[in-house]
C-alpha cells in the first residue's frame, strides 16, 4: 500500500535531513500514527506519500505505483485515491455544508446525480445528515472536523492522510472524531494520522511509528506515546492549492525555512 525504501529527503540551506535513509511499509488497512516533536519529520513524510515533493534518496511506492516514475499529468489522478484532512479545517467559508463536500466531487467531473447520492451518505456517515445547508460559521469546531472528513472520504479514497486532526478540539469533541477515523478504518480505509495528542494514542493502542530528526526510532504494533523528550524546532505547515481543472484540492505542504527540517 505504501513503501518507503530508504527514503532521504534534505532541503537547501538546512542543517539536517528532514528524513535521512527511512524505510517503512504501510500495509492495506492500517491505522498507524506518526508521533515526534515538531520538526522530526512527520509532515516531510505525508508530503511525499503525496507525491508534493521528490525524495533526494530512495525510492516511494504508493497503491503499487513508483512514485519517481509518475508522470506529472497522472498525479492529479492519483491524488484522487487519497484523502486529506487538517487540523484546521480548511472548509469553503462561503459554501454550505452540502456544498464544502460536493466541491471535491465537481472537481473530478462526478455526475450531478453522483454527487446528489454520494453527498448525503458522506454527511450521514459523519453525523451531520441534518446540517447539510449550514454554514461552516455556524457549526462547532468538531462539526466542522466532520465536515472536513466527509469531505476527505466521499470519493471513497484508499488513503487516508491526517495531520492533527483533533489539534484545535477539546477531549470530548476530539474522541467523537478518532471514534469516526476508527470507523473509516474498519471500513477498509488505511489511515496515516499525524499527531501529537498522546492520549488518542494511548487509548486507541495501533500502530505507532516514532520519528526523531528524521529518522524512525521506534514501529510499534499496538504502542503508546511514550517518547524521549526531544527538543522542539520549527514545524512545515500544510496548506491548500487551488483545485485544478484534473483532480480536486489536495494538500499541499510549505518546506521548511532555511536551517530548520520538516
Amino acid at each position: 500500500m505504501i513503501r518507503f525504501e530508504n527514503v532521504s529527503k534534505s532541503y537547501p540551506g538546512t542543517t539536517r535531513p528532514a528524513l535521512g535513509d527511512v524505510s517503512l511499509e504501510i500495509d492495506k488497512g492500517e491505522f498507524v500514527f506518526l508521533i515526534g516533536a515538531s520538526g522530526s519529520g512527520k509532515s516531510s513524510l505525508l508530503r511525499l506519500i503525496l507525491k508534493e515533493e521528490k525524495p533526494n534518496k530512495g525510492q516511494i511506492h504508493v497503491l503499487g505505483k513508483k512514485l519517481s516514475a509518475m508522470p506529472s499529468r497522472k498525479v492529479p489522478y492519483f491524488r484522487r485515491n487519497l484523502g486529506v484532512v487538517f487540523q484546521d479545517f480548511r472548509l469553503l467559508p462561503n459554501k454550505s455544508v452540502y456544498d464544502n463536500v460536493a466541491f471535491t466531487l465537481q472537481v473530478i467531473g462526478k455526475s450531478r446525480g453522483f454527487i446528489q447520492e454520494a453527498v448525503p451518505d458522506a454527511l450521514k456517515m459523519v453525523g451531520l445528515a441534518g446540517k447539510a445547508h449550514r454554514m461552516p460559521h455556524e457549526l462547532s469546531g468538531g462539526e466542522q472536523q466532520r465536515v472536513a472528513i466527509a469531505r476527505a472520504v466521499v470519493n471513497k479514497p484508499a488513503i487516508l492522510l491526517a495531520d492533527e486532526p483533533t489539534g484545535n478540539l477539546d477531549p470530548e469533541t476530539a474522541q467523537g472524531i478518532m471514534a469516526l477515523l476508527e470507523r473509516i478504518n474498519l471500513g477498509g480505509t488505511t489511515v496515516v494520522m499525524a499527531t501529537h495528542a498522546a492520549d488518542v494514542v494511548d487509548r486507541m493502542q495501533r500502530r505507532v511509528v516514532e520519528l526523531m530528526t528524521g529518522r524512525i526510532v521506534r514501529d510499534e504494533r499496538g504502542g503508546g506515546y511514550v517518547t524521549q523528550a526531544i527538543p522542539t524546532v520549527q514545524t512545515t505547515q500544510m496548506q491548500q492549492v487551488p483545485p485544478s481543472p484534473s483532480g480536486p484540492a489536495t494538500a499541499s505542504f510549505q518546506a521548511p525555512a532555511a536551517g530548520t527540517s520538516a
